[in-house]
């Protein structure tokens, strides 16, 4: 055969090879080994996938599994056999209603319900923990919203008075647009209430040095308080 022959030959059999494709399930591809199959056993699913698809054939013979696969008629038997019995494959007896001859194909019903099983709980799992994180995500933020209410008592309970709409929102700034730890507010708190100035212009200063100073923590405000009235 020429070059330029061949080449043709080539080109008309890439060409083939395109127009003749098999879909093959890509949950096999990716969960076979979930399904505890060896390569050697999906590839054999994937071919009697693709003798269905493209050559319209339902039950290929051993030996053209054997052309296929490269692996001895009595492997191929072999796999199948477990295929069946681990209710993957079936052989199903039918008869053709035109010619009454009767003929066997591959069922691979169970392949696909197998498949559809594992696609199932995954989704399930991925829905678990998407709730879970919603439930978290929850908590968390009720657990904020009761940190915050407790917050406002303490802070009416220092002032003997109910708060202002403008002091619960600065409360709120200061949790959520400053993230000033709850503990270090009451310690600002605490100092303002030391140092008789119970008011909330004080206790944002406070804040606010504490923050310039980086005291992140309540022992770290008390020993910069300590240094400072020290000094």
């Amino acid at each position: 055969m020429g070059g330029e022959q061949w080449q043709s030959w080539a080109q008309g059999a890439a060409y083939a090879m395109g127009m003749q494709t098999a879909n093959v399930p890509y949950a096999l591809l990716k969960y076979y080994q979930a399904l505890d199959l060896d390569d050697a056993e999906a590839m054999l699913l994937l071919q009697l996938i693709s003798f269905r698809q493209v050559e319209h054939n339902e039950f290929p013979t051993l030996e053209e599994l054997e052309w296929r696969t490269g692996a001895a008629p009595s492997m191929i038997a072999a796999r199948i056999q477990k295929l069946m019995k681990a209710g993957f494959i079936a052989i199903e007896d039918e008869q053709d209603p035109l010619t009454g001859v009767r003929y066997e194909r591959y069922d691979l019903s169970g392949l696909y319900v197998k498949l559809g099983t594992v696609l199932a709980s995954e989704q399930q799992e991925r829905t678990k923990v998407v709730r879970k994180a919603e439930e978290a995500a929850k908590t968390q933020a009720a657990k904020e919203e009761d940190q915050q209410r407790n917050l406002f008592i303490i802070f009416e309970k220092e002032f003997a008075r109910p708060l202002s709409p403008m002091e619960c929102e600065t409360i709120s700034s200061w949790i959520d647009q400053d993230r000033y730890p709850e503990e270090l507010i009451l310690m600002a708190l605490k100092e303002s209430v030391f140092a008789g100035k119970l008011h909330f212009r004080y206790i944002d200063r406070i804040l606010l040095e504490w923050n310039r100073n980086r005291i992140r923590t309540v022992d770290d405000a008390r020993a910069y308080t300590q240094k400072f009235r020290q000094r």
